[in-house]
């Protein structure tokens, strides 16, 4: 009987990691796209909150997955970088998903706490969430710019992710890429 090695099963991420991954992935580039297209949908407009209200019960959604793929990542570390990878581009990557991280938790969070300072708070597909704060516009509107803001960086994150997955897959042709596939 030949065994795999010892190390074979650190080399992939797991199933639900994997899972969570594009899972969250989709959500969160359905949210930006869904966030910038509603933003600028007039006040007049009927259904605007139907949007809102989607926008809104996704994020819950996505962060509530976030904290799980947080936690599973916190009791299993993801797999070391393959050999061959330099310091740098490890360290590299390191930082850049801890920023993705960071953007994933404060990014809802954000959110979620700009809609508690309105009067309309937050529903998930409908049920009303817990408001956590009082009607307050001033504090309403810096959540908001914090989750504008954070929503750029995202951006710019999810951006230079891709482009190193590409670059993994085109012009490496490593095996980091696979790492994250089913």
């Amino acid at each position: 009987m030949s065994a795999l090695p010892a190390s074979a099963d650190k080399v992939r991420y797991a199933l639900p990691a994997i899972a969570l991954h594009w899972l969250i992935a989709l959500l969160i580039i359905g949210m930006l796209c869904l966030g910038y297209y509603m933003a600028d949908i007039p006040k007049s407009i009927p259904g605007r909150a139907v949007y809102f209200n989607l926008h809104k019960s996704l994020g819950v959604l996505a962060g509530a997955l976030i904290l799980l793929r947080l936690g599973w990542r916190l009791a299993y570390p993801p797999p070391a970088p393959p050999r061959g990878i330099s310091r740098p581009m490890a360290r590299a990557a390191q930082w850049s998903h801890g920023l993705l991280y960071l953007c994933m938790v404060l990014q809802p969070a954000t959110g979620y706490l700009s809609s508690s300072f309105n009067k309309y708070g937050v529903r998930l597909f409908g049920l009303a969430l817990p408001k956590w704060a009082w009607e307050d516009k001033h504090l309403r509107e810096l959540f908001m710019a914090y989750h504008q803001l954070i929503a750029i960086a995202f951006i710019a994150l999810i951006a230079i992710h891709v482009l190193a997955a590409c670059k993994h897959v085109l012009i490496d042709r490593d095996r980091i890429f696979g790492r994250m596939l089913p």
